[in-house]
């Protein structure tokens, strides 16, 4: 029980953010355990919620289905209809029990090559955690669920209302915004703090990712300090092309130089300060324009009030070439490859985001080698130390000074772009790997030697 093949530690890792639609910075985070798992000689197991109906027929028909129906976005009924009448019925409800699903090759998926996690096993339960969070609002206990052969450890990478039968749960809680920040996420607020407080009860260990997101849990979830354990996250965002290919993606995709332009990268919605971003870009009144790359999340347009003025050039060409440009780029989406030439390509990457777990964003333009402006608050200083601008970010002021300083000084960003990649260091693969070795061996599931 709980061993893969050549007696290796087997860990399971949960699918709830790892949706192929998905590219959020808690999916980043699920992906990057998977694969470091992997690297450290575990065998991964990664748990599915999929809405994939079990298919009739011979085995070898049943599992090619079983393949296709992992890769289709929407297979079967919608997990909507489901949820409406899950409510209720979870209480007459078997334990549900997972299914393996094989991958082998017979879809061609390098569509999804880079959203993939690692895995030695797929398995799912059909619509898990609609059916999971249903029940745990019905009831008030998180649903216990059956895989073959199951993992020593289960680390559910999110809080999840789910525990796996026959593995130790733990679960990474990235921050508690919906307590500390309620204004900035439609979550339940009532129903969620009564999740967290169930898991941090149930729970064999709590895993965060910053001093200052466990100082929130050990206050905020009642958890005994000796079953939390902060392992921080890893950064290894590498260039996809070389300098000249990354000068034609920036020519191509924005009509834009090297270092002639700030750029934001994040989800638009409250937390992420775009709106004090704007006013404080507008107030700099630099020539260098401003690329904003993200998703519109939940309450976007009143983030983007002011793009309409930020995309009005400043004045006749005549004056400046640079006046009659547009001051602001807004781009939906871009794909992997092409964001990290406009990463390592930016004057400097503008982060104020309020409240941040860990603070991704920041660090990976670091790592790059990119000068950062970003907040004074929650985890960003201790993430990014010395190594970045730190601002207030409730204050507009403080962000357009930055902009403005960024901007003129040279020395200032040589100084950045030097520091921030030795800083990033800190938050290697390997010396994350190491964090979660002892994690692990804590655990009663030590990894396999280097």
């Amino acid at each position: 029980m709980g061993e893969g093949q050549g007696g290796r530690p087997r860990i399971g890792v949960d699918g709830y953010n790892l949706a192929l639609e998905q590219g959020t910075g808690v999916a980043t985070y699920a992906r990057n355990l998977t694969y470091a798992l992997k690297d450290a000689g575990a065998a991964v197991d990664v748990l599915y919620g999929r809405n994939m109906p079990s298919s009739g027929g011979r085995r070898a028909e049943r599992d090619l289905m079983q393949e296709i129906g992992f890769f289709d976005p929407a297979p079967g009924a919608s997990i909507s209809n489901v949820a409406a009448g899950a409510f209720w019925a979870m209480a007459t409800l078997p334990t549900p029990r997972a299914d393996e699903v094989p991958i082998r090759g017979e879809v061609v998926a390098e569509d999804f090559r880079e959203r993939l996690p690692a895995f030695d096993r797929v398995l799912n339960v059909r619509n898990l955690f609609p059916l999971a969070f249903n029940h745990f609002h019905a009831w008030g206990r998180l649903l216990r669920v059956r895989v073959p052969n199951p993992p020593q450890v289960m680390h559910w990478t999110y809080p999840v209302p789910v525990e796996l039968i026959g593995a130790k749960n733990i679960y990474t809680v990235h921050d508690l915004i919906p307590l500390r920040l309620p204004h900035t996420t439609l979550d339940h607020k009532r129903r969620y703090l009564k999740l967290v407080r169930t898991i941090g009860r149930r729970a064999d260990h709590i895993v965060t990712v910053s001093e200052a997101s466990k100082a929130d849990i050990l206050k905020l979830m009642d958890v005994p300090e000796d079953r939390l354990t902060n392992t921080y996250q890893a950064v290894d965002i590498r260039p996809a092309v070389d300098r000249e290919g990354a000068r034609a993606d920036l020519a191509g995709g924005v009509g834009l130089p090297a270092q002639g332009y700030f750029l934001f990268f994040a989800a638009i919605e409250p937390k992420k300060n775009l709106g004090r971003l704007l006013e404080g870009y507008l107030a700099a009144d630099v020539d260098t324009p401003l690329v904003i790359v993200g998703k519109k999340g939940w309450m976007w347009e009143r983030e983007l009030r002011l793009l309409p003025l930020a995309q009005r050039p400043r004045g006749p060409a005549s004056s400046s070439p640079s006046r009659a440009a547009p001051r602001v780029i807004q781009l939906d989406y871009v794909p992997q490859s092409l964001l990290i030439s406009l990463i390592s390509g930016a004057k400097a990457v503008v982060f104020p985001s309020i409240y941040e777990g860990f603070g991704l964003p920041a660090l990976e333009a670091m790592q790059l080698g990119t000068p950062v402006i970003t907040s004074d608050t929650s985890s960003l200083p201790e993430v990014v130390g010395d190594a970045a601008l730190l601002v207030n970010p409730y204050d507009p002021r403080a962000i357009s000074q930055a902009i403005r300083r960024m901007d003129t000084d040279a020395d200032l960003r040589a100084r950045l772009a030097k520091a921030g990649p030795e800083r990033a260091e800190l938050f290697s693969p390997d010396r994350y790997q190491a964090r979660l070795r002892d994690l692990y061996a804590r655990l009663g599931a030590p990894l396999p030697n280097p």
